[in-house]
């Protein structure tokens, strides 16, 4: 029996057993062993890099942003309408084959946008290409899921499904559990407080279905459940990415649908036909993404305004230093700091003071 239908058989005992207390241990068995195996579904397309057209394109850019949804919702034409690539568009299902890269040019910041073929129900499975999609949508520092507004309402909950099968968790944060393997000692099962959905007994079997025998467990939230243990257990496998929902096509609904879609979280709605809220998009995106522009001036220099240096959130000066070059930190004696950063402008800054959007900064060497 292969991995694909172990998966299978195991999908079809979880939906035929009933949800109580005592099916839980059970049913925590069977989710480990669910997790385990796709995780080996997953392994092969790690390591072949795959013939035929190239699929994986570089990372390049202050972030990436992947497009994911159904064939033929818009993905294309909206990679054609907010960046100066020109993806192929037409009328019929797949016509994205491969992964189509652009450039969204925002606030001084290139951010690279992956233009990916139509994901379709079973992708997680290796149906269509779906495995590479997912796997280079992993690498993105944000999802942008493109919905079709005249579609059933099921079709984010499907695509969500198999993003989460291989590991993708979208809008959520990594499990507040500490888990580290020993070489010895057995299980060591705490909690800060008493978890409502797992005991040492699920943690010790799910441990041992993956031949783990000695390790150390804390549980510091009563909320996590038996999937969250599991994701821990898989950390090399999981990627917590940001998720933006743009239902595509608005202009084919009435108002009263476009204001209950425009209503749900982390959500726009959009008419690539229309060019209707492509602005609104974008700027969603650039909140989402954290991303501060940060001002840098010599001293006696006149400011520019039109090239800042684009840093993550909770970007300190140490890297504004290592954005501008390495060997900066090695004289480094203070930054002077104008901005919503500092108390007063300028002040005087070490190298861990946090920098703020549209900062000014000035490094002095010794």
């Amino acid at each position: 029996m292969g991995i694909t239908e172990k998966i299978q058989q195991i999908q079809e005992e979880l939906a035929r057993t009933q949800k109580n207390k005592a099916t839980e241990y059970h049913i925590g068995l069977l989710k480990g062993k669910l997790a385990r195996y796709r995780a080996q579904l997953l392994e092969p397309t790690q390591t072949s890099s795959g013939g035929g057209q190239g699929f994986e394109v570089q990372k390049s850019g202050d972030a990436r942003i992947a497009l994911i949804g159904f064939p033929s919702v818009g993905k294309s034409s909206l990679l054609s309408k907010i960046t100066k690539t020109k993806s192929e568009v037409a009328n019929y299902a797949f016509t994205t084959l491969t992964s189509v890269p652009g450039v969204l040019e925002h606030n001084g910041a290139e951010l690279q946008i992956l233009d990916l073929p139509g994901i379709i129900q079973g992708a997680s499975e290796g149906k269509g290409r779906g495995r590479q999609v997912i796997a280079t949508a992993k690498t993105s520092d944000i999802v942008l899921m493109i919905l079709d507004a005249t579609k059933a309402n099921d079709q984010r909950e499907i695509l969500e499904r198999e993003l989460e099968a291989v590991g993708i968790r979208l809008n959520c944060e990594p499990p507040n559990i500490y888990f580290k393997i020993k070489k010895q000692g057995g299980l060591k099962f705490n909690a800060t407080s008493p978890p409502k959905h797992l005991d040492e007994k699920i943690v010790g079997s799910i441990l041992r279905d993956y031949k783990i025998h000695n390790a150390d467990v804390l549980v510091r939230d009563e909320n996590v459940t038996v999937e969250d243990f599991i994701d821990v257990i898989n950390a090399s496998h999981r990627s917590y990415i940001k998720c933006l929902y743009a239902y595509n096509k608005i202009d084919a609904v009435s108002l009263e649908e476009v204001d209950r879609l425009a209503r749900q979280p982390h959500t726009v709605v959009i008419s690539c036909e229309m060019d209707l809220g492509l602005d609104d998009l974008v700027e969603r995106i650039w909140d989402d993404l954290g991303l501060l522009r940060i001002y840098t001036k010599r001293r006696g220099e006149t400011l520019k305004l039109d090239d800042p240096l684009v840093v993550r959130n909770n970007s300190t000066i140490e890297s504004i230093c290592d954005g501008i070059h390495r060997s900066i930190k090695d004289q480094f004696r203070y930054a002077l700091v104008w901005g919503s950063s500092v108390k007063y402008s300028p002040q005087k800054c070490g190298l861990q003071h946090e920098v703020a959007d549209e900062d000014v900064v000035s490094i002095v060497t010794k």
